[in-house]
């Protein structure tokens, strides 16, 4: 499945809210980054505990976004990536190794709290590609 995953500085609750407003839509997760274990290499200050870690709204019948709050300043360009959840781990780290030839690793393809394997990957064409192996 392939979803518009939309980067935010920190408004993403707020764009989410106005976005479920505006297509009349139903808000299918939101967790925030108070809500993950602790964790000392991925360290949350308390001023960032309510933030969007995850965001998911259902905008029409078969149309959907996600989206969270980052850690650093977004430019417009770099708000949008494309979210690919995959079933199997040897599909994702095939499409991995291709797309990060030339490009730019943001979060290595790991284990998470969340899923089997997640990471994210800017393409030497400048698009950043999010996988997630449920």
């Amino acid at each position: 499945m392939i979803k518009p995953y939309l980067m935010f500085n920190r408004e993403c609750k707020e764009a989410f809210n106005l976005y479920q407003k505006a297509f009349d839509g139903e808000m299918i997760a939101i967790q925030k980054y108070g809500d993950m274990p602790p964790n000392p290499e991925f360290p949350v200050v308390e001023s960032d505990k309510d933030l969007v870690l995850h965001a998911e709204l259902k905008l029409t019948e078969s149309g959907y976004i996600m989206g969270s709050d980052g850690k650093k300043d977004f430019q417009d360009a770099e708000k949008v990536c494309i979210s690919v959840e995959l079933d199997s781990e040897e599909r994702a780290k095939n499409a991995w190794n291709v797309l990060q030839e030339g490009g730019t690793i943001h979060m290595d393809l790991q284990p998470t709290f969340f899923s089997k394997l997640h990471g994210s990957v800017k393409d030497k064409y400048g698009v950043t590609w999010m996988f997630t192996v449920m």
